[in-house]
């Protein structure tokens, strides 16, 4: 029961995940600039979270703990996300931060945790792998978008320490919730006048949708089933179901903000849908191995 909660937790994660960055690439094309939106999300988490801070076991963990664990999946990771989706689509968003998290995830696991899993299953991860890079499509990766794809591929890396932080130190998702907004709170406010800014400038819905998607559903109900799923199944499996968001990505993207899907974009959905297939399969295989002794 408890590891079919943890794969729930999964499912919903690629919608919300899917839906952020759909989002978020509209947002970043507004009157808000993605120091705005960085600010509106953890301000409003914050917000939401002040108060469990005082009741918070904060000796629980070292400094440095909660500032790799807070910033890998905080405002690095959101500035870095927000600027690229200014040079990329929103479908091609999903497949550099996300469709790298299996392969990135994978080596990470392999080097810190000790986490092995078996060849049927990285021969899965490949496939996913190859599936979100025919997705990117043959323009993606020209010159003239060196820029963004840097920016994405470093935000995958921050998001990638996330996750290895939460499964090496042991965070329970009540320690994310309270300290992802905190630390991020506390630490980008300040440097939020350094960057360019026009929340003077944008409305009223447009700071509430962002407010409410960046800072509740994610920044708090996503965030607590990521760290949910994280300790429960590993994160070579949780970034595995993140490599499936480029796929929503690229429906949502096609539904709400007329990015057309092209015939690299098909392809890649069916070749991530048989490698998610796969992986799931050779899971079935370990443990049945494992039952049997």
């Amino acid at each position: 029961m408890t590891n079919l909660r943890a794969y729930l937790a999964c499912i919903f994660i690629v919608f919300a995940w899917s839906g952020w960055i759909t989002i978020s690439r509209h947002g970043v094309h507004s009157n808000l600039q993605p120091a705005d939106i960085t600010l509106i999300r953890y301000v409003t988490a914050l917000l939401c979270v002040s108060p469990l801070v005082v009741r918070h076991r904060w000796a629980r963990f070292k400094l440095h703990q909660y500032l790799v664990m807070a910033l890998g999946i905080g405002a690095p990771y959101t500035m870095l996300s927000f600027y690229g989706l200014k040079e990329l689509k929103a479908a091609h968003a999903g497949v550099l931060v996300n469709g790298m998290l299996p392969v990135l995830g994978a080596v990470a696991a392999w080097f810190i945790l000790r986490q092995r899993v078996s060849v049927l299953r990285y021969a899965a991860i490949a496939l996913i792998f190859l599936a979100n890079f025919v997705m990117a499509g043959g323009d993606t990766f020209s010159a003239g978008h060196s820029l963004g794809i840097l920016l994405l591929l470093s935000a995958a890396v921050f998001y990638t320490t996330h996750m290895i932080a939460v499964r090496l130190w042991g965070f329970e998702w009540r320690d994310v919730l309270v300290a992802v907004p905190v630390v991020n709170a506390l630490i980008f406010l300040p440097l939020w006048f350094l960057f360019p800014t026009s929340l003077d400038k944008a409305g009223i819905g447009e700071i509430l949708s962002q407010a409410v998607y960046q800072g509740i559903i994610v920044n708090i109900v996503a965030l607590i089933c990521s760290t949910y799923a994280i300790a429960r199944i590993g994160t070579i499996t949780v970034s595995i179901f993140m490599s499936f968001v480029p796929v929503g990505t690229a429906l949502l993207a096609w539904l709400l903000l007329g990015e057309a899907l092209n015939s690299w974009e098909l392809c890649g959905i069916i070749g991530c849908s048989i490698g998610l297939f796969i992986y799931a399969w050779g899971q079935v295989v370990e443990n049945r191995k494992r039952i049997l002794g």
